[in-house]
């Protein structure tokens, strides 16, 4: 199986964190970098995957701010140390974008809306999000790519959805190759 989207490096690829980059703690937060463990496959695939696109950027749910579990500093350090271990691999993360604000209150910044990606846009002009992909792990993820008009791919993880993306696949690995 290959894809026939017509990938250049003109395209961005908009990442999911948990549950695309790092195994999603059960019912839980990464809430220190002792805690964050890439997903099989990410970093040995991920310096193929950002060679076809000219920007990569995280974007993230992550109420555990609001929840007082974390402080928006700590996040931002496993953020910090998550482009680290990326970057030694060849690969890179142009930006993070992290929502974290509570689930149940009205956020623009929380996936489905799409408020990340229009701060990305903003910041990185030559951003189109008809030559962007989504990758996800979760409804909200799928919706935020579709809402904009983006290539969706889910990640098949153990979290349940109903959205259809444009594919479905195992990793990002997965994906590395079909590009």
């Amino acid at each position: 199986m290959s894809l026939d989207w017509n990938i250049d490096s003109s395209w961005s690829l908009f990442l999911d964190r948990d549950g695309v980059i790092n195994e999603r703690p059960i019912n839980d937060y990464v809430l220190e970098w002792e805690k964050f463990h890439f997903r099989p496959d990410v970093l040995s695939s991920f310096a193929a995957l950002c060679a076809k696109f000219s920007h990569v950027f995280v974007v993230t749910n992550q109420q555990c701010v609001a929840l007082n579990k974390i402080s928006e500093s700590d996040l931002e350090n496993i953020h910090s140390q998550m482009q680290k271990e990326i970057s030694k691999t060849g690969g890179f993360i142009t930006k993070v974008f992290a929502a974290t604000e509570l689930k149940n209150k009205f956020s623009k910044m929380r996936k489905p809306n799409t408020m990340m990606a229009q701060m990305a846009k903003k910041e990185f002009p030559t951003v189109d999000f008809k030559k962007s992909i989504m990758v996800g792990d979760t409804d909200s993820d799928i919706i935020f790519g579709k809402k904009l008009g983006m290539k969706t791919v889910l990640i098949l993880t153990s979290e349940k959805t109903s959205i259809k993306p444009d594919i479905s696949l195992n990793s990002l690995a997965e994906l590395s190759t079909l590009l």
